[in-house]
């Protein structure tokens, strides 16, 4: 389990990387801090089930964050120009 931390590490720092170079500055953040904390959660050794808590906990937070965010602050458009 504690490698599949890693591969999640990877794949935000991936994401991160692209926001940087779309010049999503806030994004790149974001994800630059889930590949750090996935990163350092993943050489802990803990056991299986405490590493799905914490998935299932990251999961939770980040779905109530992202319908807060639809929900009341992304101003809807379309086209954007």
């Amino acid at each position: 389990m504690d490698r599949m931390f890693r591969v999640c590490g990877f794949w935000t720092g991936i994401m991160a990387v692209l926001f940087m170079v779309g010049e999503m500055h806030a994004a790149a953040i974001l994800f630059f801090a889930q590949t750090g904390m996935f990163i350092a959660l993943s050489y802990l050794k803990l056991s299986e089930r405490v590493y799905i808590y914490i998935f299932g906990a990251y999961l939770t937070l980040f779905f109530v964050g992202f319908t807060y965010y639809t929900t009341f602050i992304m101003v809807p458009e379309i086209g954007g120009h």
